[in-house]
């Protein structure tokens, strides 16, 4: 790169640039037309070259702020299930999703493997997605809860208030076009509700502005198969959702 070129460059990122007398002089010395053609042609590279270091720069900054939210779940002793937890369960799946997947909380398996919804109940989910022409790498799937309650009882006021953050941030960061409440717990913890589930589903909430949508969870579905029918409505009626914000 030619100094003047550099000095232009350095110039549209608002760097102040102090010059010697001798490189001043030696700059002033070119033709007026030559140095036009230079400013012309640098200050359109230095544009483009802009906007891609913003956008290089946004995409470092949100895998900084994912690791560093990562990190502070793993380190996290909020409430008292860091004292019997085997790992923290964080999130899995594509975290610029337009589909965020949120169930109540890790069970056995999660618990073991540090991945939400495995075992039986995360293959009916997978299985599930499928069915809608999704797979579980377009989608991000995680728990209101990052830690598994002994004996896999429901989360409790104070565990789910002790995760909250990690959720909120986890959303902000997602920015998804649909979220679906996986189960009764989640669902009735998501909207701040004691309403049952066969109320809650079927229709459109809102959760920060985002639609959001009430389905069975698959480990109950597991244990009452004839009730797979009316999961699959809701799961149409949550892609048709979808489809209606796309167009």
């Amino acid at each position: 790169m030619n100094e003047v070129a550099r000095l232009h460059y350095l110039s549209a990122m608002g760097v102040d640039v102090w010059l010697a007398r001798h490189s001043s002089n030696r700059l002033s010395g070119q033709s007026q037309t030559d140095t036009a053609k230079i400013v012309e042609v640098t200050a359109e590279n230095s544009a483009l070259g802009t906007v891609s270091d913003q956008n290089l720069s946004g995409e470092n900054t949100t895998d900084q702020a994912w690791q560093i939210l990562q990190q502070e779940v793993v380190d996290c002793e909020r409430c008292g299930l860091c004292a019997t937890r085997t790992q923290t369960v964080f999130g899995s799946g594509n975290q610029k999703a337009q589909w965020l997947l949120i169930g109540e909380a890790p069970g056995q398996n999660e618990d073991q493997q540090g991945v939400p919804f495995v075992g039986k109940a995360g293959q009916l989910l997978t299985e599930m997605l499928r069915a809608m022409g999704l797979s579980r790498e377009e989608v991000y799937i995680t728990n209101i809860l990052k830690c598994r309650p002994p004996n896999n009882r429901d989360p409790n006021t104070v565990e789910v208030e002790a995760c909250k953050g990690h959720l909120q941030r986890q959303i902000e960061l997602i920015k998804p076009e649909i979220i679906l409440a996986v189960g009764r717990v989640a669902a009735q913890k998501l909207l701040n509700t004691d309403v049952a589930l066969a109320k809650l589903r079927g229709t459109v909430h809102n959760l920060k502005g985002r639609p959001l949508m009430v389905i069975y969870h698959p480990a109950y579905l597991l244990r009452s198969l004839t009730e797979k029918r009316k999961a699959w409505a809701d799961m149409q009626m949550a892609m048709k959702v979808y489809r209606e914000l796309k167009k």
